[in-house]
């Protein structure tokens, strides 16, 4: 679904719980037509965001860790030339 067809139908919902709504539902009814809409376009929750922030930071930290240790054992596997 592109976004203009997405917001476009949102707001016919919107417009449509307005004129047949008593103003006391239309809070109710624009949130549930909100919450409708935005579930069709596969978004995450701030918490789900900050938890896969925190794993992508220990996951870099981690290979940088590994990265580290790869290039002290390499250094260790390279013979010294004898110097001259």
């Amino acid at each position: 679904m592109d976004m203009n067809s997405f917001f476009n139908d949102l707001q016919g919902k919107i417009n449509q719980a307005i004129e047949s709504s008593p103003a006391k539902d239309i809070e109710k009814n624009v949130k549930s037509m909100m919450t409708q809409g935005f579930s069709k376009l596969d978004l995450v929750t701030r918490e789900e965001f900050d938890i896969q922030a925190q794993v992508l930071a220990k996951t870099r930290a981690k290979l940088e860790a590994l990265e580290q240790r790869v290039t002290e054992l390499e250094e260790r596997l390279v013979p010294t030339k004898p110097q001259v």
